[in-house]
């Protein structure tokens, strides 16, 4: 299943590989989820997950920056017009809208239900719910 990893999904798995996010990365390291990005998806990953302050193992951090580098179906997503209450926000959401992905994130609320062009965005405890109905 394709999907879009909000930033947040990624430090929350490196911070607690036992739980929900981190299962979450688990799975698309075992390449049963497939990730999707863009260029700006990307250099916010780069961006962020290296940062000092966040207290991850920079060793897990290159190896999950490596796995989104080399497993994510790369788009360029047309614009969608829509005004999130975090702009940054915007080409998580283009990106799934460009894809049919589903975009995951911790932050429903940066995502209003009448600014998500159709994208399914669900929590990741929902995604883990709705890819085992799936299986």
């Amino acid at each position: 299943m394709k999907a879009v990893l909000d930033t947040n999904v990624l430090v929350s798995a490196l911070l607690t590989p036992v739980g929900v996010c981190g299962k979450i990365l688990w799975l698309v390291f075992e390449e049963i989820v497939r990730p999707c990005v863009d260029m700006r998806v990307l250099t916010e990953y780069e961006g962020v997950l290296p940062r000092p302050a966040l207290g991850l193992d920079p060793a897990d951090v290159e190896d999950t920056l490596n796995v989104m580098r080399t497993r994510s179906d790369f788009v360029e997503p047309s614009p969608l017009g829509v005004m999130l209450p975090h702009p940054s926000d915007t080409p998580f959401l283009e990106v799934a809208a460009d894809t049919g992905a589903v975009l995951v994130t911790g932050n429903l609320r940066h995502f209003p239900p009448n600014q998500r062009a159709g994208v399914t965005v669900l929590r990741p405890r929902e995604f883990l719910d709705l890819l085992d109905r799936s299986s």
